[in-house]
Protein backbone atom coordinates (compact mmCIF):
# COMPACT_ATOMS: atom_id res chain seq x y z
CA UNK A 1 0.00 0.00 0.00
CA UNK A 2 1.32 3.26 -0.90
CA UNK A 3 2.32 5.69 2.12
CA UNK A 4 3.65 9.23 1.17
CA UNK A 5 6.13 10.76 3.67
CA UNK A 6 5.06 13.86 5.10
CA UNK A 7 6.66 16.71 7.10
CA UNK A 8 8.01 15.64 10.52
CA UNK A 9 9.91 18.65 11.35
CA UNK A 10 10.58 21.59 9.62
CA UNK A 11 14.20 22.63 9.68
CA UNK A 12 15.18 26.42 10.26
CA UNK A 13 19.39 26.82 9.85
CA UNK A 14 21.01 28.56 12.27
CA UNK A 15 23.93 30.82 11.58
CA UNK A 16 27.54 29.81 12.98
CA UNK A 17 30.82 30.78 12.37
CA UNK A 18 33.14 27.88 11.49
CA UNK A 19 36.59 27.13 10.14
CA UNK A 20 38.60 30.48 10.75
CA UNK A 21 35.53 32.45 10.60
CA UNK A 22 33.64 31.40 7.55
CA UNK A 23 29.87 32.44 8.27
CA UNK A 24 27.14 29.89 7.12
CA UNK A 25 23.70 28.44 7.92
CA UNK A 26 23.23 25.20 10.14
CA UNK A 27 21.03 22.97 9.05
CA UNK A 28 21.24 20.11 11.67
CA UNK A 29 24.72 19.01 13.84
CA UNK A 30 24.92 16.73 16.88
CA UNK A 31 21.66 18.50 18.85
CA UNK A 32 19.68 16.35 16.21
CA UNK A 33 21.07 13.30 16.53
CA UNK A 34 19.83 10.39 16.08
CA UNK A 35 16.94 11.67 14.16
CA UNK A 36 18.81 11.91 11.01
CA UNK A 37 20.56 9.17 11.28
CA UNK A 38 23.09 7.84 9.31
CA UNK A 39 23.59 11.85 8.33
CA UNK A 40 25.36 14.02 11.08
CA UNK A 41 25.23 17.63 9.57
CA UNK A 42 24.05 20.08 6.98
CA UNK A 43 25.55 22.81 6.49
CA UNK A 44 25.08 25.64 4.05
CA UNK A 45 27.92 28.56 2.92
CA UNK A 46 25.83 31.24 0.85
CA UNK A 47 26.88 34.91 -0.09
CA UNK A 48 27.91 37.38 -2.22
CA UNK A 49 30.47 38.42 0.55
CA UNK A 50 33.85 37.81 0.42
CA UNK A 51 34.24 38.73 4.03
CA UNK A 52 31.90 35.74 5.13
CA UNK A 53 33.73 32.65 3.96
CA UNK A 54 37.58 34.55 2.60
CA UNK A 55 39.51 32.66 5.92
CA UNK A 56 38.20 29.38 4.73
CA UNK A 57 38.80 26.67 6.65
CA UNK A 58 42.58 25.34 7.65
CA UNK A 59 44.07 22.26 8.37
CA UNK A 60 41.74 20.13 10.34
CA UNK A 61 41.67 16.68 10.99
CA UNK A 62 38.68 14.51 10.57
CA UNK A 63 38.12 10.64 11.57
CA UNK A 64 35.34 8.28 11.61
CA UNK A 65 33.44 10.04 9.10
CA UNK A 66 32.57 10.80 4.67
CA UNK A 67 32.26 14.49 4.09
CA UNK A 68 30.01 15.28 0.59
CA UNK A 69 30.90 18.79 -0.64
CA UNK A 70 28.37 20.16 -3.34
CA UNK A 71 29.34 23.63 -4.95
CA UNK A 72 26.56 25.25 -7.20
CA UNK A 73 27.88 28.43 -7.19
CA UNK A 74 31.85 29.50 -6.79
CA UNK A 75 34.61 26.79 -6.21
CA UNK A 76 36.49 25.66 -3.33
CA UNK A 77 40.62 24.72 -3.22
CA UNK A 78 41.41 21.53 -1.21
CA UNK A 79 44.42 19.73 -0.08
CA UNK A 80 45.10 16.94 2.76
CA UNK A 81 47.83 15.41 4.74
CA UNK A 82 48.14 12.41 1.68
CA UNK A 83 49.17 14.69 -0.90
CA UNK A 84 45.94 15.53 -2.74
CA UNK A 85 45.16 18.88 -4.40
CA UNK A 86 42.45 20.02 -6.16
CA UNK A 87 39.25 22.42 -7.46
CA UNK A 88 35.70 21.77 -6.38
CA UNK A 89 33.84 24.10 -9.26
CA UNK A 90 30.48 24.74 -9.34
CA UNK A 91 28.28 21.88 -10.47
CA UNK A 92 31.04 19.52 -8.81
CA UNK A 93 30.73 16.89 -5.95
CA UNK A 94 33.14 15.08 -3.97
CA UNK A 95 32.77 12.54 -1.51
CA UNK A 96 35.69 12.18 0.63
CA UNK A 97 36.09 9.64 3.19
CA UNK A 98 37.82 10.31 5.71
CA UNK A 99 37.89 6.82 7.62
CA UNK A 100 40.78 6.65 10.07
CA UNK A 101 42.07 9.69 9.86
CA UNK A 102 43.07 12.82 7.22
CA UNK A 103 44.66 16.18 7.72
CA UNK A 104 43.13 18.69 4.80
CA UNK A 105 42.14 22.31 4.53
CA UNK A 106 39.22 24.08 2.17
CA UNK A 107 39.46 27.94 0.70
CA UNK A 108 36.10 28.68 -0.36
CA UNK A 109 36.38 31.35 -3.35
CA UNK A 110 34.77 33.14 -5.71
CA UNK A 111 35.08 35.38 -8.82
CA UNK A 112 34.56 39.00 -7.61
CA UNK A 113 30.88 40.20 -7.76
CA UNK A 114 29.70 36.68 -7.65
CA UNK A 115 27.87 34.28 -5.23
CA UNK A 116 29.66 31.72 -3.24
CA UNK A 117 26.78 28.76 -2.57
CA UNK A 118 27.87 25.09 -1.46
CA UNK A 119 26.64 22.91 1.19
CA UNK A 120 28.49 19.99 2.97
CA UNK A 121 26.56 17.19 4.29
CA UNK A 122 28.22 14.78 7.04
CA UNK A 123 27.77 10.85 6.61
CA UNK A 124 28.29 8.79 9.33
CA UNK A 125 30.81 5.96 8.68
CA UNK A 126 29.14 2.14 10.63
CA UNK A 127 31.56 0.69 13.36
CA UNK A 128 33.48 -1.97 10.57
CA UNK A 129 34.59 1.04 8.35
CA UNK A 130 35.37 4.02 11.05
CA UNK A 131 39.21 3.15 10.29
CA UNK A 132 38.95 2.02 6.69
CA UNK A 133 41.43 3.97 4.58
CA UNK A 134 40.83 7.20 3.36
CA UNK A 135 39.62 7.82 -0.41
CA UNK A 136 37.77 10.56 -2.61
CA UNK A 137 34.90 10.09 -5.05
CA UNK A 138 35.63 13.57 -7.13
CA UNK A 139 32.36 14.03 -9.65
CA UNK A 140 32.36 16.46 -12.08
CA UNK A 141 29.05 17.78 -13.05
CA UNK A 142 29.48 16.77 -16.09
CA UNK A 143 29.39 12.75 -14.72
CA UNK A 144 26.09 13.27 -12.79
CA UNK A 145 22.91 11.85 -15.25
CA UNK A 146 20.42 14.73 -15.78
CA UNK A 147 17.01 12.65 -15.76
CA UNK A 148 13.59 14.37 -16.99
CA UNK A 149 11.41 12.25 -15.00
CA UNK A 150 8.14 13.93 -15.74
CA UNK A 151 6.56 17.28 -17.29
CA UNK A 152 8.56 20.08 -15.63
CA UNK A 153 10.60 17.81 -13.67
CA UNK A 154 14.67 16.89 -13.69
CA UNK A 155 16.54 15.07 -11.48
CA UNK A 156 20.25 15.53 -11.22
CA UNK A 157 21.32 11.98 -9.82
CA UNK A 158 23.97 12.31 -7.73
CA UNK A 159 23.53 8.74 -6.03
CA UNK A 160 21.14 6.41 -5.60
CA UNK A 161 19.16 4.66 -8.45
CA UNK A 162 16.14 5.93 -10.77
CA UNK A 163 14.67 3.50 -12.77
CA UNK A 164 17.38 2.02 -14.64
CA UNK A 165 19.55 5.43 -14.44
CA UNK A 166 22.45 5.04 -11.42
CA UNK A 167 24.46 8.04 -9.79
CA UNK A 168 27.94 8.12 -10.13
CA UNK A 169 28.70 8.28 -6.11
CA UNK A 170 28.66 4.49 -6.18
CA UNK A 171 30.76 1.85 -3.92
CA UNK A 172 29.33 3.96 -0.52
CA UNK A 173 30.10 2.68 2.76
CA UNK A 174 26.45 3.57 3.79
CA UNK A 175 23.00 3.05 1.29
CA UNK A 176 22.52 6.82 0.85
CA UNK A 177 20.95 8.66 -2.18
CA UNK A 178 21.37 11.99 -3.11
CA UNK A 179 18.78 13.31 -5.61
CA UNK A 180 18.75 17.73 -6.40
CA UNK A 181 15.51 18.10 -8.10
CA UNK A 182 14.25 21.52 -10.24
CA UNK A 183 10.49 21.48 -10.52
CA UNK A 184 8.43 24.26 -12.74
CA UNK A 185 5.90 26.12 -10.85
CA UNK A 186 2.33 24.29 -10.59
CA UNK A 187 4.23 21.18 -11.41
CA UNK A 188 4.19 18.34 -8.76
CA UNK A 189 6.80 14.73 -8.25
CA UNK A 190 5.83 11.90 -7.04
CA UNK A 191 8.59 9.29 -6.62
CA UNK A 192 9.20 6.16 -4.46
CA UNK A 193 11.18 6.29 -1.92
CA UNK A 194 12.14 2.67 0.09
CA UNK A 195 10.96 2.74 3.40
CA UNK A 196 14.37 2.00 4.99
CA UNK A 197 15.79 5.26 4.32
CA UNK A 198 15.45 7.84 6.46
CA UNK A 199 15.22 10.95 4.55
CA UNK A 200 14.85 15.04 4.41
CA UNK A 201 14.57 18.14 1.72
CA UNK A 202 16.54 20.92 1.40
CA UNK A 203 15.08 23.83 -0.57
CA UNK A 204 17.58 25.38 -2.40
CA UNK A 205 15.28 28.12 -4.51
CA UNK A 206 11.37 28.95 -5.01
CA UNK A 207 8.92 27.00 -2.20
CA UNK A 208 7.36 23.71 -2.21
CA UNK A 209 4.34 21.81 -0.82
CA UNK A 210 4.98 18.99 1.18
CA UNK A 211 1.70 17.87 2.14
CA UNK A 212 0.01 20.42 3.98
CA UNK A 213 3.48 22.20 4.85
CA UNK A 214 4.93 25.09 2.68
CA UNK A 215 8.80 24.99 2.47
CA UNK A 216 10.76 27.92 1.37
CA UNK A 217 14.27 28.32 -0.10
CA UNK A 218 17.16 27.79 2.16
CA UNK A 219 15.06 25.70 4.80
CA UNK A 220 14.40 22.18 4.79
CA UNK A 221 12.31 19.46 6.13
CA UNK A 222 12.60 16.07 8.27
CA UNK A 223 10.03 13.73 6.70
CA UNK A 224 8.00 10.73 8.28
CA UNK A 225 8.31 7.58 7.09
CA UNK A 226 6.61 6.38 3.52
CA UNK A 227 6.82 4.56 0.26
CA UNK A 228 6.83 7.65 -1.71
CA UNK A 229 8.00 10.72 -1.46
CA UNK A 230 5.51 13.69 -3.29
CA UNK A 231 5.53 17.61 -3.59
CA UNK A 232 3.98 20.47 -5.63
CA UNK A 233 5.62 23.66 -6.70
CA UNK A 234 4.50 27.30 -5.79
CA UNK A 235 7.26 28.87 -7.76
CA UNK A 236 10.01 27.55 -10.24
CA UNK A 237 12.08 25.49 -7.42
CA UNK A 238 15.26 23.35 -6.95
CA UNK A 239 15.80 21.22 -3.90
CA UNK A 240 17.39 18.08 -2.45
CA UNK A 241 16.64 15.15 -1.83
CA UNK A 242 18.78 13.05 0.25
CA UNK A 243 18.22 9.87 2.52
CA UNK A 244 20.03 6.78 3.76
CA UNK A 245 19.67 3.79 6.16
CA UNK A 246 20.32 4.44 9.43
CA UNK A 247 23.55 2.89 11.04
CA UNK A 248 21.44 2.73 14.87
CA UNK A 249 25.23 2.57 16.72
CA UNK A 250 25.90 4.86 19.58
CA UNK A 251 27.77 7.86 18.66
CA UNK A 252 31.04 9.75 20.30
CA UNK A 253 31.38 13.08 18.59
CA UNK A 254 34.26 15.50 19.18
CA UNK A 255 34.31 18.09 16.42
CA UNK A 256 35.46 16.91 13.25
CA UNK A 257 35.53 13.32 14.76
CA UNK A 258 32.93 10.79 15.21
CA UNK A 259 33.61 7.65 16.39
CA UNK A 260 31.70 4.84 18.59
CA UNK A 261 32.81 5.12 22.05
CA UNK A 262 34.06 8.12 24.53
CA UNK A 263 37.30 5.65 24.89
CA UNK A 264 37.75 6.07 21.25
CA UNK A 265 37.36 9.40 20.71
CA UNK A 266 40.03 10.34 23.61
CA UNK A 267 42.25 8.09 21.74
CA UNK A 268 41.98 9.85 18.67
CA UNK A 269 42.72 12.92 20.05
CA UNK A 270 45.71 11.60 22.05
CA UNK A 271 47.02 10.63 18.50
CA UNK A 272 46.50 13.88 17.24
CA UNK A 273 48.18 15.62 20.04
CA UNK A 274 51.10 12.66 19.61
CA UNK A 275 51.54 13.27 15.85
CA UNK A 276 49.89 9.52 14.90
CA UNK A 277 46.65 10.34 13.87
CA UNK A 278 47.90 9.33 9.95
CA UNK A 279 48.44 5.90 9.14
CA UNK A 280 51.61 5.42 7.46
CA UNK A 281 51.33 2.73 4.84
CA UNK A 282 54.40 2.06 4.24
Amino acid sequence: MKKIRTVAELILPTEVMEGAGVRLKRCFANNEIPRFDPFLLLDNFHSDNPDDYRAGFPWHPHRGIETVTYMLQGSVEHGDSLGNRGIINGGDLQWMTAGEGILHQEMPMAPPGNDLWGLQLWVNLPRSHKMTTPRYRDISGAEIPLLSYSEGVEIRLISGTIDTAAGPASDLFVDVFYYDITIKKGRSLEIPVDERYNAFTFILEGSITIGSEKCRGETGAHLSGGSHFSAAADHDSRFLLIGGVPLHEPIAWGGPIVMNSDEELLHAFEELKNNKFIKDKK
